[in-house]
């Protein structure tokens, strides 16, 4: 393996270390028996392993260290991390009745993910390879996602599934364990179809930001200060923020879209992917 190619590897490897751990940690207890810090832990790892998925392809990149075995080593990596790791972690949480109505919903909102989670791999991997030459095609796919990309659906998926255990809610709402078990698989559901829908999801490297720079320094010194202390003192709440303002705010643009229709100029760049069959 050329030395190029060995080190965005090594990160990857590392990142499916990481969801990997969680799986198995996480079959070693029974099930139910996950609490809130077991399930901070696996989402800190998950965190982790995302991190470790933006680093390698920016690395391949920056010292042109691409190859076709890193490609698919990755998207592997990726359904392993954050296709199966997030359903297999809410299912062993859920203290629920084996052979039960909420037990076969839950499994069946955990596989949806995970089945979407893989799909959505696949079509990325093709319109990577067809936008290949294409500086057009290339330039788009930088600025928007088509469907929710794997690793904020993973993320928004484990989020949901802290914050439904955090004392922070707990002091305003006593959830049943049925209720979390119902919320959460209404959550996989809705996840795994936004993963496959045809609806464009921005991309941050879209973000350009015109302000003097002494005024950019100051925000980011607030914005850093409020996120330290949220992530000390309220982490379950403000991952939960952040991924799902997200994904809704990117479904409110769409929205705005589609109601302005195709004649219009407003937002063009959320004109939903067409389908292939059209």
């Amino acid at each position: 393996m050329k030395r190029a190619t060995f080190f965005p590897n090594v990160i990857t490897a590392f990142g499916l270390a990481c969801g990997l751990f969680v799986i198995f940690k996480i079959n070693t207890l029974g099930a139910g028996h996950g609490d809130y810090e077991i399930v901070q832990m696996s989402v800190y790892l998950l965190l982790v392993a995302a991190i470790a998925d933006f680093i390698d392809g920016a690395l391949a990149r920056a010292i042109h260290g691409e190859s076709e075995f890193g490609f698919v080593f990755d998207s592997l990596s990726d359904a392993i991390s954050f296709g199966v790791a997030p359903s297999v972690l809410m299912l062993k949480v859920l203290p629920m009745e084996p052979g039960s109505f909420l037990s076969f919903f839950s499994a069946t909102g955990a596989m949806i993910f995970s089945i979407c989670g893989v799909l959505r791999l696949v079509r990325f991997n093709v319109k990577t390879k067809e936008a290949k030459g294409n500086v057009a095609l290339e330039e788009a796919q930088k600025k928007h996602f088509t469907g929710l990309p794997i690793p904020a659906s993973a993320i928004s998926a484990i989020s949901a599934n802290l914050f439904l255990l955090s004392p922070q809610l707990h002091q305003w709402i006593d959830l049943s364990n049925d209720d979390r078990a119902m919320i959460l698989s209404f959550v996989m559901i809705f996840l795994g179809y936004l993963m496959i829908c045809r609806l464009k999801f921005p991309s941050l490297k879209m973000l350009r930001l015109k302000i003097p720079s002494f005024h950019l320094v100051f925000l980011v010194i607030v914005a850093t200060v409020f996120v330290i202390y949220g992530i000390l003192y309220f982490f379950a709440v403000i991952l939960a923020l952040v991924s799902w303002v997200y994904i809704f705010t990117s479904l409110i643009l769409s929205i705005i879209r589609l109601i302005a229709g195709k004649k219009s100029k407003t937002l063009e760049e959320f004109e939903p992917e067409p389908d292939e069959n059209e």
